[in-house]
């Protein structure tokens, strides 16, 4: 498990909740979407499977019920500091904000599913750890393939699309910047892969002595632990990198795409809002 992604920070780490336009329509079958992900890592079925999908229910209620109000407040403070325009203050303050609230749902996630994961069976266990290596496999053929200029350029490619889906299409010279923090940031996938087997190595070993519940949620939320102190330097100079490089472009932006960018995180406060008050959806029995 990981954690957990991604114009500023607070742009950069909201935009995870950005991968759909029909927010309120996405969320909603939310659950449906983490049994399907869930279940190509645990391979359970009869009783194990009707109690995965009741963990996975209980994780949602919670998330209704707890955490969307606190991004709903959260957005509607983006907005207000991004009208006014950033400082970097406002950027850490949104960086360290996400992570907060990251590191929560994480913990109330582990949570849940952990007593599931201590009864799982050698044969389970060696599924999941069958899916850990074809993610792997996939991790390496989006990340680590072809020269350090063409990785760097994918990079800036990616950054690119991301900035856009909040404030629309990017002038030249902010697009020549984005390009600057692609080459000055360390590329430092090969230490992210490195890391990410460290903890599905943790997680394994956990979960074969049966831990899971005395130790996953305090792993969970603290995933960052433990670092490989070449790749926690690497990981904070390119952070810092995209900090300078947010500054930079929101003293580029045109009103029109200030006004969109804000807009966004208004529409996001009010479909958090709304569902946050809504009963959850109706569920088929079991």
């Amino acid at each position: 498990m990981s954690a957990p992604s991604r114009l500023s920070a607070i742009l950069a780490t909201l935009s995870l909740l950005a991968g759909c336009s029909a927010v309120r329509v996405a969320y909603d079958h939310a659950d449906t979407w983490l049994r399907w992900h869930a279940g190509n890592y645990l391979d359970v079925h009869g009783e194990q499977a009707g109690e995965l999908d009741e963990r996975i229910d209980a994780f949602h209620d919670w998330h209704r019920a707890t955490a969307l109000p606190k991004y709903a407040r959260l957005c509607e403070e983006a907005a207000r500091r991004l009208g006014g325009g950033l400082s970097r203050e406002d950027i850490v303050w949104g960086y360290d904000s996400l992570m907060a609230q990251a590191r929560e749902g994480l913990r109330a996630a582990a949570e849940r599913i952990a007593p599931l994961l201590d009864r799982l069976s050698p044969e389970q266990v060696r599924h999941m750890e069958k899916r850990f290596a074809e993610d792997n496999r996939k991790f390496a053929r989006e990340n680590l393939r072809g020269s350090e200029a063409e990785r760097r350029k994918r990079r800036a490619t990616r950054t690119v699309e991301r900035l856009e889906d909040w404030v629309g299409r990017l002038s030249k010279a902010q697009i020549e910047r984005v390009r600057q923090f692609s080459e000055r940031a360390p590329l430092y996938y090969e230490m992210r892969d490195r890391d990410r087997k460290r903890l599905q190595g943790e997680l394994l070993a956990m979960v074969r002595a049966r831990e899971a519940q005395k130790r996953l949620p305090e792993r969970a939320a603290n995933f960052d632990r433990g670092r490989d102190p070449a790749y926690a330097a690497a990981s904070e100079a390119a952070r810092q990198e995209y900090f300078a490089l947010l500054l930079d472009l929101d003293r580029t932006l045109s009103a029109e795409q200030r006004v969109r960018a804000v807009a966004t995180f208004r529409r996001y406060a009010d479909d958090f809002t709304l569902l946050a008050g809504q009963a959850a959806p109706e569920r088929p029995p079991r």
